[in-house]
Parts: structure tokens; C-alpha cells; sequence
């Protein structure tokens, strides 16, 4: 029996599974030919199937397939698609103005969102805040306000770390495909060193923290200088790279080496924030209270917007007028994020993704007692992932997982695949589900792995 979401501007959405017609559907075809012959071929698809209606924990086609929504539009509709305070606001302001440029006439729901992440984000210190559009325009901005902060060019990032595809953030990221290739060259003064990633440490888990961080340490002090370095900046979860959560203690000893070198040290948290793992920020697990926090994704219920928040003696290092851009920060979507923020509160979704975790957890950790191509189950809350290898080891399976992935696809259930091998299944479900509905979807996975 399906429960219902109402859905701003139209008729309620049942929150069921349903599969009508072969996936894609035939109107999804028709669609995918029109998009071949217009859209830049760089522009890929996960699911090949085109969104008519979406709201709690469903997505429905063009063909009338409902698909359970294990993605939320890569962690952004966390509050649920056209959640009602998102729509409300949002709608008040489009009736008002849709844009003055912050930079030309500024507007009230610019300061109010700042204000909002003064008082949510990690550390009781004087906050600021400046508002972009996305997440690699958040992260490319903190690294020129820390620049100027230290009057260093040193960046140091992390093995798997994603910051996003302008030139700047493709330097800073990882994987060389599909985000890197062909596209250099690339930003200088970017140094990489080792993360505690867990399943992967070769001497074990149980050394992982201590001796990734004093690799990292060490390379960092010989190869580049410390003197030098302006910023660290690391995901407190490593999203693209594979779910990875540092082993812990890995994070305190990066923070506290940042802070005896005067080094800025930047969370990113552009697809952990705002209660997906069960705090309002990733990095809160351990106590960690950085420089600087990057924030985007689910700050709006999705709309674009992005942020950089953190000490105010900091974020005003920049010079005026250094710091902007045509839309960052547009009244809509600031509305749109005052809005999300209201439904994150009144909901406590911070909660509600630790309820998902204990749900998920528990079955996933089952199936990979059951099926020897699942390696690792990790994640908190809301942001779990499986790691998929070839049996009898830990090679990494990028072949199953997609099989997998499509497996899950046809059979009405919407799923990311992610990390660096390509081997990772990740599950970001809306933080409003249905309960019954997340366990359908974990119906779904496990019949997939039983047909592979």
C-alpha cells in the first residue's frame, strides 16, 4: 500500500514502485534521440530515462515508470524533491525579483543564508560567509581566500579526493577519468597525499590512522614545506573517490597539524553537509571544526547554490570586490535555501538519516555476508556505500557494479555507481523516504545480486 507526498502546483505523488514498460520507455527513446542530436555528447547518463515528477522518495518517468530514488540528484534533494517550504519561498521570491546582482543592489535573503550558516556550522567563533553558484566554484574561492590569508600557494588534497571540473578543481581532484582526461594542463602548486582509507590500507585497518597520517604529514613537511602550504583541504567523507570515511583519528591529526603550521584547513562538504550523515556536517563526527567549510548540494532543496563559511578574520582577507560573481548567491535560490534549512529543522533530518542508516546497514552488511563480490559496506547515515570486487580478493569489480547498477535500473530502483576504480555502489536516498520504500529498494539490490 503506497503513501502519498504532495507535491507543490499538482496532484499528490504516490511514493510506489512502478515498472510499465521496458526501461527506457518508449517516450524516454524518443527523448534520448532528440538529446543525441542537441545536447554535447560529454553530457552522460546514468539512468537513460527522462523525469516527468519527483517528490519523497520517488522519481516518475515520462512513461509512467516510478523508480525509488536511492540517488536525490547526487545528495542535493535531501529535503525531497519540490519539498513545500522550498517551493513556498522560492515561489514569494520569483514574485518579487529574480535578480539585482548581490554585488549591485544587495537583498535580504543573501544575509539571512549567511546568517543561517553562521549559526550551523561547526566552531563557536565570528563567522562569514560568501555565496556561489556551485560546489567547484565554493572550493576554487576557498582556496583564493586562504591564499590571501597566509600569502602561501601551497594546496595540499588527498589520494580519492573529488573537488569538482573547473581547472582549479579538476587539479585538486583524483581521478583522471572521466574528470580529468585530455583536459589539462592543470593549476600548479597542488600537492596529493595519502588518505586512511580503511578497506585499502595495506597493512590493515587497524594501522590505517596512525600511518596515513604521518605519511602525509611527512610528505607534506620534506616534499613541500609546511611554511608553504596555504590550505588542506579534504571531504571529512570522500564522496567520488568511494564513500571512503577516513579511519578515525586520521582527521584530528590533519587538523592539528594544520593548525600548528598556520595552514588553513578546509572541510569540504558539499555532498556530506547538511544532515546526510546524520549531523548537519560530515566533520562533526570527530570534533573537527575547520578554517574553512564548503557547502552546496543539499543547502537548497535544488536549486544552485553554493558557500563558503568560516573564520571571519579569513574570509575577510580578500580584498573588496575580490570575492563574487553575476548569480552567486541569487535571491531565488537563497529563498529556496531558507527553505530547505526550515524543513531540515522542523523535520530533524539529521535524525531521520541516522534511522536510514539503521535500516540499511544492517541488510547490506547481511548481503555481504551472502555475496562474497561485496568487499566493504561503509557510510553514516544517509550516505552508505558497497564495495564491489572480484571474489577471493579485493580487485576492484567495475564490471559487476554497473552490471549491477543496470540490474537495480530495470527493475524501478534508481542507484549512482561511484570511487576511483569504478567500483563502488553509493546510496544517497531523499532523508524523507517512506521507511517501507527504503526497503523495497534493499528488495530490489538483493534480487539484482541474486541475478548476476
Amino acid at each position: 500500500m503506497s503513501t502519498m507526498t504532495e507535491m507543490s502546483g499538482g496532484p499528490a505523488l504516490p511514493q510506489e514502485r512502478r515498472v510499465v514498460t521496458s526501461i527506457p520507455g518508449p517516450k524516454s527513446q524518443e527523448l534520448m534521440a532528440r538529446k543525441q542530436a542537441a545536447v554535447a555528447d560529454g553530457i552522460g547518463t546514468v539512468m537513460p530515462v527522462f523525469a516527468k515528477r519527483a517528490g519523497g522518495g520517488v522519481l516518475e518517468d515520462v512513461d509512467g515508470n516510478s523508480f525509488i530514488d536511492f540517488g536525490s540528484g547526487i545528495a542535493v534533494t535531501g529535503v525531497g524533491n519540490s519539498a513545500e517550504a522550498v517551493v513556498r519561498r522560492a515561489t514569494a521570491q520569483l514574485a518579487d525579483f529574480t535578480h539585482t546582482c548581490v554585488m549591485v543592489t544587495p537583498y535580504e535573503p543573501y544575509v539571512e543564508v549567511c546568517e543561517e550558516l553562521a549559526r550551523l556550522t561547526p566552531g563557536d567563533y565570528s563567522k562569514k560567509s560568501a555565496l556561489f553558484n556551485s560546489g567547484a566554484e565554493a572550493v576554487e574561492n576557498a582556496v583564493k581566500i586562504a591564499r590571501t590569508y597566509t600569502r602561501r600557494q601551497a594546496i595540499v588534497v588527498f589520494d580519492h579526493g573529488y573537488h569538482g571540473r573547473t581547472n582549479l578543481t579538476m587539479a585538486l581532484t583524483s581521478k583522471n577519468m572521466p574528470y580529468k582526461h585530455g583536459f589539462g594542463p592543470f593549476a600548479p602548486e597542488i600537492y596529493r597525499v595519502p588518505v586512511a582509507y580503511p578497506y585499502r590500507w595495506l597493512t590493515g585497518a587497524e594501522n590505517c590512522a596512525e600511518e596515513a597520517a604521518a605519511q602525509a604529514i611527512d610528505q607534506i613537511s620534506k616534499q613541500v614545506g609546511a611554511e608553504n602550504v596555504a590550505a588542506i583541504l579534504i571531504e571529512p567523507v570522500l564522496g567520488e573517490g568511494g564513500f571512503i570515511e577516513p579511519a578515525k583519528g586520521f582527521l584530528p591529526r590533519i587538523a592539528q597539524f594544520a593548525k600548528d603550521n598556520g595552514i588553513v584547513f578546509v572541510a569540504d562538504e558539499i555532498q556530506s553537509g547538511f544532515c546526510r550523515t546524520g549531523q548537519w556536517f560530515a566533520c562533526e563526527d570527530e570534533g573537527i571544526v575547520p578554517d574553512l567549510i564548503t557547502t552546496a548540494k543539499g543547502i537548497a532543496g535544488g536549486m544552485p547554490l553554493a558557500a563558503v563559511t568560516g573564520r571571519a578574520e579569513i574570509m575577510d582577507a580578500a580584498h573588496v570586490g575580490g570575492l563574487g560573481g553575476t548569480y552567486g548567491g541569487n535571491p531565488v535560490a537563497c529563498a529556496a535555501a531558507l527553505g530547505a534549512i526550515e524543513t531540515m529543522r522542523e523535520l530533524d533530518l539529521a535524525s531521520r538519516a541516522k534511522r536510514i542508516e539503521e535500516v540499511m546497514k544492517p541488510r547490506l552488511r547481511k548481503l555481504a555476508d551472502q555475496y562474497d563480490v561485496i568487499g566493504d559496506v561503509r557510510g553514516r547515515g544517509a550516505m552508505l556505500a558497497i564495495e564491489l570486487v572480484k571474489p577471493g580478493g579485493k580487485e576492484p569489480d567495475p564490471q559487476v557494479t554497473a552490471a549491477l547498477a543496470k540490474a537495480c535500473h530495470q527493475d524501478g530502483l534508481l542507484v549512482l555507481t561511484t570511487g576511483t576504480y569504478g567500483n563502488v555502489m553509493r546510496f544517497l536516498p531523499p532523508l524523507v523516504i517512506d521507511e517501507n520504500l527504503l526497503n523495497e529498494g534493499l528488495d530490489v539490490l538483493e534480487g539484482a545480486l541474486a541475478g548476476l
